[in-house]
């Protein structure tokens, strides 16, 4: 059977509904900020539901929202080395994760007699040929498999297939189960034994056996887009969302109401003033939360109000509190709001 006949075979027999797993792979939603330059330790950046861990290296680099993309994408994700880092220690890393949720891994039927291949794919270049490695991760029962892939200076099409694994049911929850992890740098604990490329207890020696390193030079880049998990042997064609889709998918993590800077207040409360009361406003989140977030405020032009700080938060609403400070008849508060849900 042809390549093509396979992936028609397999698109057809297909489970209705989504097939892939990774929320904005296309990489169209930036809530916190478009650009972000001396990046020197693990975090959400640019991209939603893009997170990366990074340890110990003196390398340092920009991440951007950038719209150089393959055909029938309009935006990629890229790195960009600022600081070089050639003397690399043990346990040094810079991993891209897109973290999953145990319950949104159900499909792949893993810990069980009917485990499933699962295949990852993404569309990715780089400023020269370099070799990175793509691992799968299931932190329910700490397990790895990884493989590697080599980049080159266009775009091109990774298709990446892991094996099913018999080993280690995922609990089905909201927490953190099941990572796609992207090696672009690491020292020799990470380096230092064979590439598991079968599903094992994890080995750090194992993990990203065979890399280059990104920080190897200021020159390097790295960009990213189209990244889809689905089951099975067989990449399909990516499956596009619209904007309006992946957003509120996003917001079920992290939502800003009032601008990625806080600075574009979304929330006006007025009323009357008693001096040392305190006073509440409701917001009401655009989706409900994955858990009940952790909130970040901010206000401005206050009159007759301190600073309001969060109160009463749950996964679908948190309450801004002000205290009077004035006797003035009314007064009023803006408020921002951050609501951060994250894996």
């Amino acid at each position: 059977m042809t390549s093509k006949a396979r992936q028609l075979a397999q698109s057809a027999s297909a489970p209705e509904g989504r097939k892939n797993v990774v929320i904005n792979g296309a990489m169209q939603v930036a809530q916190r900020a478009t650009s972000v330059t001396g990046i020197s330790s693990s975090g959400y950046y640019t991209v939603d539901r893009f997170d990366t861990a990074m340890s110990t290296t003196a390398g340092r680099y920009t991440q951007s929202q950038v719209t150089d993309a393959p055909e029938g994408f309009g935006h990629a994700l890229k790195f960009d080395c600022t600081t070089a880092d050639t003397s690399i220690a043990a346990g040094e890393n810079l991993i891209g994760l897109f973290q999953i949720e145990g319950q949104d891994v159900q499909t792949i039927q893993k810990g069980t007699s009917s485990a499933k291949e699962v295949t990852v794919s993404f569309y990715a270049k780089a400023n020269a040929a370099k070799t990175y490695v793509c691992e799968l991760k299931d932190f329910t029962n700490t397990r790895t498999c990884s493989k590697t892939f080599t980049v080159g200076t266009s775009y091109a099409r990774h298709e990446i297939t892991f094996p099913a694994d018999t080993t280690g049911a995922i609990t089905s929850d909201n927490a953190r189960q099941f990572a796609i992890n992207l090696w672009l740098h690491a020292g020799s604990t990470y380096t230092g034994g064979t590439l598991q490329t079968a599903w094992g207890a994890q080995s750090n020696a194992d993990r990203a056996v065979g890399i280059d390193s990104f920080f190897s030079s200021t020159d390097n880049t790295f960009f990213i887009t189209g990244v889809q998990l689905e089951v099975g042997s067989v990449a399909t064609e990516f499956e596009h969302r619209s904007f309006g889709e992946d957003l509120a998918l996003c917001q079920r993590y992290y939502e800003v109401q009032g601008g990625t800077t806080l600075t574009q207040f979304a929330h006006l409360w007025t009323g009357d003033v008693t001096n040392n009361q305190s006073y509440y406003q409701t917001v009401q989140f655009s989706v409900e939360k994955r858990a009940a977030p952790t909130i970040t405020m901010s206000s401005a032009a206050q009159s007759s109000f301190g600073t309001p700080t969060a109160a009463n938060t749950s996964r679908i609403a948190t309450s801004g509190v002000a205290i009077s400070n004035s006797t003035a008849a009314r007064g009023y508060f803006y408020v921002g709001v951050l609501a951060d849900a994250e894996l």
